[in-house]
Order: structure tokens, then C-alpha cells, then sequence
């Protein structure tokens, strides 16, 4: 499994386990904790969750698939903007820890940004830090100036920040995704593969047929590609987890990367960070 190093010298895994739209629907939950946990199998050991999805239901899908083997995982959640005062930021982590059964949150987010000031905010996350109930923090769907800010009233300490970043989202190379390297700071890509959308594209097929994989696995291996950025796929069935597992194999060659930019080209000037 190729990995990515965090600020205080942690690696994660460069692959790991979306769950938004996960847990809205009872009927589907246990066929989603099966796909987790064949993901944790095939190494994608960082599973990304938030409170917002399917209102805690996404974090108890989490606490199915995790139960008796916590051990080895990496557990990524976040807190709404609108609870994100410090009593609200405490009081929302301690619920999803319920939610999902465990002690501590290896990574907490914010989940965007809010009214409330970020150093509440932070002090919160410092709080929680103190007490075990996380391990690191950061943000989530932050452009160039607020990182900015984050750096500041954080003092350096933000771990990540997650961002909408894939083939046809590729406005943050512009500023956003140098800015973060600059500071030793991992991205995380929600959405890598835009939904599945980008299923299908004529542009894909070439590639894939070339490496005998699926387009959405070329697409995924795309963005794996960059140092430093993680990728958070959602798979509910089990023929998408391994397609996605199947990116880490793939090898694009200066062709094949040609061939994408021409398909989607990068970004010329600043674009506002998009969010879905």
C-alpha cells in the first residue's frame, strides 16, 4: 500500500474507504459494512466519515465494520460547521465515538468553514487531543486564503485539509494543492472518481483497455498519482472496492497523462475550490 506521510510524521495509506450516502438506507447497511470491511481487508485501512452523512447513520455503518478489529485502523470523521463552537465541537466528537464504538478518532475535520471563530474551534480539537478522544485534526473544503488562516490561528498544527479533487475538478492545482506542499500537508480527495460520473468517458476507455483495468480505476490511479494526496473512493459493492483497490497497480506513462490533460485540461489561472 503506497502512503502518505502527515504533518507529525504519521503514514496513512494513500488509498482509503469513503462512506458518504452510506447508512441512508437500512436495508443496505449491512451489504455496506461487508464492503468496508473488504476494503480493510485489500489494505485501505483509513475510513473517512463525518457526522452529516445520513445524519450519524454513515458512522454507525463504521462501528458495524470495525467492531473487533479497531486495531490497525485509521479513523477519519468531522464536525458540522454549526456545532463547531468548543462546547458544540466536544459534544459532536463524543457523539460519533458513540456512533462508531470506539475511544479516539485518529483524524477529526471541520467539516467546511463556519461562523464560528477557528480558534474555538481548534481549542476544542486541542481539548479533545488532551482527553484521547482524537489524535490529529484538520480541515475540510478550505480554498488558499482560508488555509491561510487555518495555518495561523492552528499555529502550524492542521494535519490535512480534504478537498473535491479529481480529473474534472482540478482547480486546486492552481494554488491550493502547492500551498499544501509547501507546508508538508497532505490533501484528501473526496469524490475522486466525481460520483462515478466520469464512468464511460471516451477518454478513459483507451486507457484502460490499455492497462486492463476499468476507466473509473484509470481515473482513480490518476489521482493517486500526486505525492502527498489521499484518496477517499466510496464503494458499496464489492466489484467497486477492488476496481478501486486495482488503481495502486496501475502505472500511468507520460502517454497516458498527456492523453488526460488534453481530456481535462489543468488549470491556467485561480478557479474558487468547488464543493459538492
Amino acid at each position: 500500500m503506497k502512503t502518505v506521510t502527515l504533518p507529525g510524521g504519521e503514514r496513512v495509506p494513500a488509498l482509503g474507504l469513503g462512506t458518504w450516502h452510506m447508512g441512508e438506507r437500512g436495508a443496505d447497511r449491512k451489504a455496506e459494512a461487508e464492503a468496508l470491511r473488504l476494503g480493510i481487508d485489500l489494505g485501505m485501512t483509513l475510513i473517512d466519515t463525518a457526522e452529516m452523512y445520513a445524519s450519524g447513520g454513515s458512522e454507525e455503518v463504521v462501528g458495524d465494520a470495525i467492531a473487533g478489529r479497531r486495531d490497525g485502523l485509521f479513523i477519519v470523521s468531522k464536525v458540522l460547521p454549526f456545532n463547531a463552537d468548543h462546547t458544540g465541537t466536544v459534544e459532536a466528537c463524543e457523539a460519533s465515538l458513540r456512533r462508531m464504538g470506539i475511544e479516539t478518532i485518529d483524524l477529526y475535520l471541520l467539516h467546511w468553514p463556519g461562523s464560528s471563530p477557528l480558534e474555538e474551534t481548534f481549542g476544542a480539537f486541542e481539548q479533545l487531543q488532551r482527553d484521547g478522544k482524537i489524535r490529529h485534526w484538520g480541515v475540510s473544503n478550505f480554498d488558499t486564503g482560508e488555509m491561510e488562516d487555518v495555518h495561523d490561528a492552528g499555529r502550524g498544527a492542521c494535519a490535512t485539509n480534504q478537498i473535491l479533487y479529481n480529473l474534472t475538478r482540478r482547480g486546486p492545482e492552481f494554488d491550493l494543492l502547492p500551498w499544501c506542499e509547501r507546508k508538508g500537508m497532505p490533501v484528501m480527495a473526496y469524490s475522486p472518481l466525481e460520483q462515478g460520473r466520469l464512468g464511460g468517458h471516451r477518454a478513459l476507455r483507451p486507457i484502460a483497455d490499455k492497462h486492463g483495468v476499468s476507466d473509473l480505476t484509470v481515473a482513480l490511479a490518476w489521482v493517486l498519482r500526486r505525492e502527498g494526496v489521499i484518496a477517499i473512493p466510496k464503494a458499496a459493492r464489492p466489484e467497486h472496492v477492488r476496481a478501486n483497490a486495482a488503481a495502486l497497480e496501475v502505472q500511468l506513462d507520460a502517454e497516458d497523462l498527456a492523453a488526460l490533460d488534453a481530456a481535462f485540461p489543468p488549470p491556467k489561472s485561480k478557479k474558487h475550490l468547488e464543493i459538492l
